[in-house]
């Protein structure tokens, strides 16, 4: 093993307000005192109930991905397991998500934006 993962970070226009959107999808705690990074306006994080850290940096003129357009492509996404799909779907709706594709006829995922237009699917577990 050459590194350890510490966390993943998501360019984004508001930093506080993302970590609150996780931290209401995911659980967790936002802006936890950790010693490898400081925090401040331009920097959020949410330590979630599994030990896995999501961070958030301002970008100014932020320009967000537009899924599935190819000239501004997704980059990365996040899957989310979830037991009751439409449940999950109300709820991250009412955070600020914007929902983009219902998914297969199958009914087992579907992709949305979180309010800084980062793309992520919850999946039916």
């Amino acid at each position: 093993m050459i590194a350890e993962l510490q966390c993943v970070v998501l360019d984004c226009p508001d930093p506080a307000r993302l970590a609150s959107f996780y931290a209401a999808v995911l659980g967790g705690t936002v802006d936890q005192p950790d010693r490898r990074w400081s925090l401040d306006a331009d920097w959020a994080t949410v330590h979630t109930p599994s030990g896995f850290v999501l961070a958030f940096q301002r970008v100014q003129d932020y320009e967000p991905p537009r899924w599935p357009d190819p000239e501004r492509p997704q980059q990365f996404h996040t899957d989310l397991g979830v037991a009751d799909l439409d449940s999950a779907q109300e709820q991250v709706l009412g955070l600020g998500a914007t929902l983009l594709d219902t998914g297969p006829a199958s009914g087992t995922w579907r992709v949305y934006a979180d309010p800084a237009g980062h793309p992520f699917c919850l999946v039916q577990h």
